[in-house]
């Protein structure tokens, strides 16, 4: 088939993309919305007896812990994806999703139960982080498994599209709910959002119970069943070749941080400056709706270009980013503030989060393919983005209210990421502009 010629998207494929999508919207949907929550309500309403300072250290420190079990939830729902089908792990992770979301938002403050409230919310957000560790490489290695050759960076980047509107949905929530008394968000208005999520879990639920396992993966499924291929542990299997799995870490870096620093930690940074929040929530709308527009550009320039270009690419952009874009927070000028987030999310961080899953999804064969996108994705998001906003709020602290700290954070995660990226080699061919190298036996 020539590039030009199109192939319409057959029933089984739309489902698969809304189905992955979905999860993707819920995951960036719970994350967004806690980011949003620990940046402007958790510390009034849960770190109440603290300084406001260190209150809003303990609030990002949640937000740091949920992400330590997302990379056991990747081993684990990697494993069952692996044996059982990626459909198992897709229905399990985004009920878990939706239901410790919703409790989050019904945990009473400290100032009814004392020490309790910030201990639910602490347990609470790291079983959020164990479903949530399962969820993006079953999507991906879903998705970019149905997707015809040539084609996988889109595929993969219409799981992008669904952060986009999650980031339009958690923000506008939070937004529309600010606009009325400031007692009535701090008290119920901030919940309404998190048990919202319970919606979404049952939406999420209809949409992936259609959802038919990839022909590649059924090939495998069949070729165990009569002895021709010999069944082994997944993570075994990673580890045979742990070069990719490392470096998939490291690649997923850059990535990871972007919408936390620009974002979350850029939220806050907004607030401490005396910007009203509510000026945040509508500029991550914003950032939302580009985001799902962009995201697929990005992917289908990655089918034509090589991911691994338009992914370092991005990386060196969010380097060069991230200094102008906070000096446009700095103005206080709500317009200058969105441009901010724009030049310093849009730009360059859609330009990674839309090629890294089927980057990492071609790094990996397929009896493997969910537990080594797992690893890399939520081991990078562990390391990287789950630290970011308390790093961030460290470093400026310690550099008595500069950004320039958080400049230089910036700058080494991004080489990092861009030298891994250039180093990492395929175990399928990633597309036309790219073709497959240090290919396994079976695919030679």
């Amino acid at each position: 088939m020539s590039r030009g010629t199109r192939v319409p998207l057959s029933r089984a494929q739309k489902r698969t993309i809304a189905g992955g999508s979905i999860g993707t919207l819920m995951e960036y949907f719970d994350y967004y919305l806690y980011g949003l929550a620990s940046a402007t309500v958790f510390p009034a309403v849960f770190f109440s007896d603290n300084d406001p300072f260190v209150a809003q250290l303990s609030s990002f420190a949640t937000f740091a812990v949920g992400f330590l079990l997302r990379p056991i939830g990747g081993l684990v729902f990697g494993h069952i994806g692996d044996r059982l089908g990626r459909k198992v792990t897709l229905l399990v992770t985004v009920i878990g999703m939706g239901i410790t979301t919703a409790a989050i938002g019904l945990i009473p403050p400290d100032a009814m139960i004392g020490v309790a409230a910030p201990l639910l919310l602490l347990f609470l957000r790291m079983l959020q982080g164990l479903f949530v560790g399962g969820e993006m490489g079953g999507a991906a290695t879903m998705v970019v498994e149905h997707a015809p050759p040539g084609r996988r960076g889109l595929y993969g980047a219409f799981l992008i599209s669904g952060a986009g509107i999650a980031n339009v949905a958690s923000a506008g929530m939070m937004a529309g709910l600010g606009l009325g008394p400031d007692s009535f968000f701090m008290t119920w208005g901030w919940r309404i959002p998190f048990v919202f999520a319970l919606v979404l879990a049952i939406i999420a639920i209809l949409l992936r119970r259609q959802l038919e396992e990839s022909e590649e993966f059924t090939r495998h499924t069949q070729a165990i069943a009569i002895g021709q291929v010999k069944r082994s542990a997944p993570l075994v299997e990673v580890l045979r070749h742990p070069k990719n799995a490392l470096l998939g870490i490291l690649i997923g870096l850059p990535q990871s941080i972007a919408g936390y620093v620009v974002l979350t930690f850029g939220l806050s940074f907004m607030v401490s400056e005396g910007t009203a929040a509510q000026v945040g929530f509508i500029g991550t709308m914003i950032v939302g709706a580009l985001q799902i527009v962009v995201a697929p550009s990005y992917g289908a320039l990655s089918d034509r270009i090589g991911r691994r270009t338009v992914y370092i690419a991005g990386c060196i952009g969010f380097a060069v980013l991230v200094w102008p874009t906070f000096l446009l927070y700095d103005t206080g000028n709500a317009w200058l503030i969105w441009l901010g987030m724009i030049v310093g999310f849009v730009i360059p961080g859609v330009a990674m989060q839309g090629t890294l899953q089927t980057m990492l999804t071609e790094m990996f064969d397929v009896e493997q393919r969910t537990t080594g996108v797992n690893i890399g994705y939520q081991l990078s998001n562990t390391l990287g983005g789950g630290l970011a906003p308390l790093i961030a709020t460290a470093l400026v602290g310690w550099a008595s209210g500069e950004i320039w700290p958080v400049v230089v954070y910036v700058a080494v995660i991004c080489t990092v990421g861009a030298i891994a990226t250039a180093a990492a080699t395929f175990r399928i061919g990633t597309d036309a502009a790219e073709p497959a190298r240090d290919l396994h036996p079976e695919h030679a």
